[in-house]
């Protein structure tokens, strides 16, 4: 029996790619992250912009919000029970933001050997469709890995402005709107995007990535990731360290091997944009 998802639920994940919304916080604690994550922004004006990769190895908030249950036990449902945090973001779109996201698949060009990946999209202020909440097209993950061009849209939140290469029949997209605490989970292959914010309210959504802990990193790489529930037989990512503050200097430090081994990585494929995360000095507390 699922853990947190219903049987249609995770029947709807299988057929459909996406399972949206889950009840998996309640008002108040999304709440609580988010005052944690502005109190850290209000300290650190250049926050976001200092931590592309892996913010959670430098925020305890984030760090705290990957491994909760909840979210977990709707990961579980449809990954499995080994559970491994590999990556995670955030996704602001400010009052009036013209900031979208082209359709694209999650996985294009991230090297993991299968697409055993699950993204739960975190709600901390209400995402809808006068805000630019995501849009998903239904079942589009049974295509398979499809091929995207790179933009150079500005306004685009993508790190590559990434666009999927097939004609994309936008009349059968469904809109994932969530309320505060409420998530969304979604395939890694399904086809998905939003809109410019047109409201006069925020939509803030957080990230993040689960993949089974039998996936491996094929890029000729050590990869990192965080084990959040069950047991890591493979090996097969670097153990992230656990901050016990924000920006730890031994998190700090890890960090820094992660941006510095991304730009190799970057360099020796010849993928595109220069990684532009700034190190961080190992001293650096707030």
């Amino acid at each position: 029996m699922p853990k947190m998802l219903s049987e249609a639920q995770v029947e709807q994940y299988r057929s459909e790619g996406f399972v949206c919304p889950v009840d998996a916080l309640s008002i108040e604690e999304a709440a609580e992250f988010l005052a944690r994550m502005e109190d850290l922004e209000n300290r650190e004006p250049d926050l976001w912009a200092r931590s592309k990769i892996k913010p959670h190895l430098l925020m305890m908030w984030l760090n705290d919000l990957m491994r909760s249950s909840s979210i977990l036990d709707a990961v579980e449902d449809v990954l499995g029970p080994d559970i491994m945090a590999w990556a995670t973001g955030h996704f602001d779109k400010k009052p009036h933001d013209p900031s979208f996201v082209t359709w694209h698949q999650d996985g294009t060009y991230w090297g993991l050997s299968e697409p055993s990946v699950v993204t739960a999209w975190v709600a901390l202020t209400p995402s809808n469709r006068r805000n630019g909440c995501m849009r998903v097209i239904p079942g589009s993950h049974h295509r398979g890995q499809l091929p995207h061009r790179d933009t150079s849209d500005r306004n685009n939140l993508l790190s590559r402005g990434q666009d999927v290469e097939v004609n994309v029949e936008e009349d059968q997209a469904v809109d994932l709107e969530l309320r505060p605490g409420q998530i969304s989970l979604h395939h890694t292959m399904l086809i998905h995007g939003s809109k410019p914010n047109l409201s006069d309210t925020r939509r803030l959504g957080i990230t993040v990535r689960y993949v089974a802990a039998h996936v491996s990193q094929t890029r000729g790489f050590r990869d990192s990731a965080t084990l959040v529930r069950g047991i890591d037989k493979y090996r097969n990512f670097v153990a992230e360290p656990r901050p016990r503050c924000d920006f730890d200097p031994n998190a700090v430090e890890f960090y820094n091997e992660i941006v510095a081994e991304s730009r190799r990585r970057k360099d020796a494929i010849a993928v595109g944009h220069q990684n532009k995360a700034e190190l961080l000095k190992p001293t650096t507390m707030l």
